[in-house]
């Protein structure tokens, strides 16, 4: 089991901004109020180190905001820019994998489609509560939506190719597994199902996971890259590991048998998902298998239907943006959607907004980027 952090958050925030540089490690540097990268070398990994602890009272959660601006839309009100926003923020990275330790007054953050319509961030996230007596509740989903709720220490799987909404009510502490998709989805080839699920600290591998994490927490800022790579790993075979098993896609000879079967019917619903015909009545009439078998199969993700709609809608946002001049019309029979309004209905649903919405916020976002790109291209 992890340490529950007796010192409290309030301690650990001021341990952080305050820290000296015999606590980095060797070759670390550290600054309170811009990230800092190290050069990866056989000494240590790369190390950022980002706190608001010296930021103007008024501009901290701004300075957070335009921190992980990168893969994350956070809400400003004028209510929290006054209060003033306390946080700190360590991450560490090595053969594409990344450990983060943050610790954070309340906030709400957001991963939206257009955000991920022009980012390449698409890790696997695993994510534990350390602190924070108000819990963490992360919507994720399109329609309907799904919550997770993490009232008690519990680890949170997200796939970061797909929306979510998370909203600390308290002062928090968490880590973070960062996973490379091509690594998570070499174990488990259906990842994508894990988005949203929790588990808690029962299952052996889940707690042979929160104490290799909280080892590499205590001591990661003396490791050298090798070793803090190695220990990376081995988290990461635990908890995919735990969460696969929580699935019911391995462990014994049943779990194989539906973890293919709930594989080839993934890979159908993507070899049709443009046709019309593509429906559950289709999709039990090729399996052979029968609509409860395949409402089990698909329970996480609200049955069968309501996984080919999500799908289709996914598409359908993922082509609004890489087929600007295509009409919205097109793109919706092209998914196999009956009508326009039938489409603009349940797209509406999805991302609280309108397809041509959809597709204007997510070009001057992709616009937005590219001007920022080029500016710092332009600074010496």
């Amino acid at each position: 089991m992890p340490r529950q952090a007796a010192t409290g958050w309030d301690k650990g925030a001021r341990a952080s901004c305050n820290m000296s540089a015999r606590g980095r490690g060797p070759g670390m540097t550290s600054n309170s109020t811009s990230h800092v990268g190290v050069e990866a070398s056989v000494r240590t990994p790369i190390r950022h180190h980002f706190s608001t602890c010296h930021v103007a009272r008024t501009q901290q959660l701004v300075a957070w905001r335009d921190r992980t601006s990168s893969f994350l839309d956070i809400a400003v009100s004028r209510a929290q820019v006054a209060d003033g926003f306390r946080a700190t923020l360590d991450s560490y990275q090595v053969d594409g994998m990344r450990f983060m330790h943050a610790c954070t007054d309340p906030i709400t953050q957001t991963r939206t489609a257009p955000q991920i319509s022009t980012d390449t961030m698409r890790d696997y996230v695993f994510h534990v509560v350390l602190v924070g007596s108000g819990g963490v509740e992360t919507t994720t989903g399109l329609y309907p939506r799904r919550k997770a709720l993490q009232s008690r220490p519990g680890i949170l799987a997200l796939d970061m190719g797909q929306t979510m909404r998370m909203e600390r009510e308290c002062r928090s502490q968490v880590m973070a597994l960062f996973l490379p998709r091509a690594l998570v989805e070499s174990v488990l080839p259906d990842a994508e199902a894990l988005h949203g699920r929790v588990i808690d600290y029962a299952s052996p591998r889940a707690r042979m996971f929160l104490g290799e994490l909280d080892a590499l927490s205590s001591s990661i800022a003396t490791m050298s890259g090798a070793e803090a790579g190695s220990m990376m790993a081995t988290c990461a075979h635990l908890i995919v590991g735990a969460f696969a098993r929580q699935c019911g896609l391995s462990g014994d000879a049943r779990a194989a048998i539906r973890a293919a079967v709930f594989g080839r019917v993934r890979r159908h619903v993507e070899r049709h998902l443009h046709e019309p015909e593509l429906s559950l009545e289709s999709i039990v009439a090729a399996s052979q298998l029968s609509r409860a078998a395949l409402y089990r199969l698909f329970e996480h993700e609200g049955g069968l239907a309501t996984y080919i709609r999500n799908r289709r809608l996914r598409e359908a946002a993922d082509e609004l943006i890489r087929f600007p001049k295509s009409p919205v019309v097109e793109i919706a029979y092209g998914l196999g959607f009956s009508s326009a309004a039938d489409f603009n209905h349940a797209f509406r649903r999805a991302y609280d907004m309108p397809p041509r919405d959809f597709r204007a916020q997510a070009r001057a976002r992709k616009s937005r980027a590219s001007g920022q790109k080029s500016v710092a291209s332009i600074t010496p």
